[in-house]
């Protein structure tokens, strides 16, 4: 999914290579740089820290030990960067070490376009994922701090994990989309006796099919026509660690017949490789899908199910524990005021209470998001429900038990009509007037959604926020 925020930042010496990524990313993504020289990046760095890093591993003619790649890699993971290790040398070993010093994938050049932009995509969302446990002060390396909340379902999630993480069974976590599944196999892996091995993410619905066998279980150089060297797959690069299989519901029939010989066997064959080699790592798998499509044949193979869901681990939405909404939401507003160096403001009463009522359909990652356009664009002495910039089933019954004038009772708790436009001689006609409409029109028409609101409107999601608080929206 396109992300016009995002901030990539393409380090290569190869100019053409470093031009052939730009090309292809900045179509999707807000931002994307490119560098050619090792010796620019502390500048670089200086003016801004980039979301997602494509690194190249080797910059002196002749090189291909990765070594300089790897140096650098640790200079970026300590600026919180999500790093792609970009390099036409891959072996195992040096994916291996990659990965162990927290790089998010490993790609080798030639890449594939779809395989590129994929793991693009899959950094960026891990990056998000990852953002509570950064945000968490003192705790920003247990992703387990990052399960907030003291309700009785939080309670038992958590204690599963205690339970479940040190046995090394596999284990399913189900749930929507915004619950935090990465979250809690992270906690997984680091109450496992693997905590000190890599963790590994990899999203099966991204994957190619025509490329999913290379993918996971690897390939050896001239094994088909783009294979330029030997390519070390995610089970040879989790070895030790976790593999953590998210949207597994997304894979289709083929490659999960294919996904379970490996797990029956323990081991994979690489594509052009004479012999299997043996898989040593711990199988978190993860799904949106609701269990009644889960446990459909046609859908999922019963027997993959069962090698999967050894532990199932079902992780509720937010609307089933409101009374961690309070808590969830004052450390999402005191982390973005610390961010972005924000007066501590109060929440109003009404404010609370519309939040609170709120059904939360994108869960944990929605609030989340909701803060941060609260801290940004909050204008009030405290934050009001319109600083969030929700629209829900929650706005009719707050509004109508709320009077007119009450605060919080403004454009988030009564959605704006699209017909809605000047139609008398008399009313405002001014550019001004006519860009309020246009954005308060296509806000309505995302339901509240930023990033889909400044897509139709063709512009940044800064430049948006830029135009939301001009407006007073």
């Amino acid at each position: 999914m396109a992300d016009t925020t995002a901030h990539i930042l393409i380090l290569d010496d190869d100019t053409d290579v470093a031009c052939a990524a730009q090309m292809l990313l900045r179509r999707r993504y807000g931002t994307v740089a490119t560098l050619n020289d090792p010796a620019q990046l502390p500048a670089f760095l200086a003016r801004g820290v980039p979301d997602v890093v494509l690194l190249d591993f080797n910059f002196t003619p002749g090189r291909i030990d990765g070594a300089e790649g790897l140096a650098l890699l640790d200079k970026l993971r300590a600026q919180r960067c999500a790093v792609i290790a970009l390099t036409a040398y891959a072996d195992v070993p040096l994916a291996v070490e990659a990965l162990k010093r927290g790089a998010c994938d490993f790609i080798t050049k030639p890449w594939d376009n779809a395989r590129l932009v994929a793991a693009v995509d899959a950094a960026l969302a891990r990056r998000a994922a990852e953002l509570p446990a950064r945000l968490a002060a003192g705790n920003a390396d247990d992703a387990s701090a990052a399960l907030m909340g003291d309700s009785p379902a939080m309670r038992s999630v958590k204690a599963m994990i205690a339970s479940v993480g040190p046995t090394g069974a596999n284990v399913m976590v189900l749930g929507e989309n915004g619950v935090g599944k990465e979250l809690v196999a992270r906690a997984i892996h680091l109450s496992s006796q693997r905590a000190d091995g890599t963790f590994l993410a990899v999203d099966m619905g991204a994957l190619p099919e025509s490329t999913f066998e290379s993918e996971l279980f690897g390939h050896r150089k001239g094994s088909f026509t783009d294979a330029k060297a030997d390519r070390a797959g995610r089970f040879q690069a989790a070895r030790g660690g976790s593999l953590f299989l998210d949207e597994i519901g997304n894979m289709p029939l083929a490659a999960q017949a294919k996904l379970l010989t490996v797990l029956e066997r323990r081991e994979v064959t690489p594509i052009g490789a004479d012999k299997p080699e043996a898989i040593d790592v711990r199988i978190i798998s993860a799904t949106n899908l609701d269990e009644v499509r889960l446990f459909d044949p046609a859908e999922f193979r019963p027997d993959l199910l069962f090698r999967l869901n050894t532990i199932v681990i079902r992780v509720p939405p937010l609307r089933e524990r409101s009374e961690d909404i309070p808590g969830l939401l004052r450390h999402y507003l005191d982390a973005y005021e610390r961010q972005y160096q924000r007066p501590a403001r109060a929440l109003s009463a009404a404010a609370l209470a519309w939040l609170v009522a709120h059904p939360w359909p994108g869960n944990v990652r929605a609030l989340r998001h909701a803060c941060e356009r609260a801290v940004i664009l909050g204008r009030d002495s405290e934050y009001l429900a319109d600083d969030f910039g929700l629209t829900g089933p929650a706005s009719a019954s707050i509004a109508a038990s709320a009077p007119a004038n009450a605060p919080g009772n403004t454009i988030a708790n009564a959605p704006i009509r699209l017909d809605a436009a000047p139609s008398a001689a008399g009313d405002d006609l001014t550019l001004s007037a006519l860009e309020r409409d246009a954005i308060a029109a296509a806000l309505a028409a995302a339901n509240g959604n930023i990033s889909h609101t400044a897509r139709m409107l063709g512009v940044s999601r800064a430049a948006l926020y830029r135009k939301l608080g001009k407006h007073g929206i």
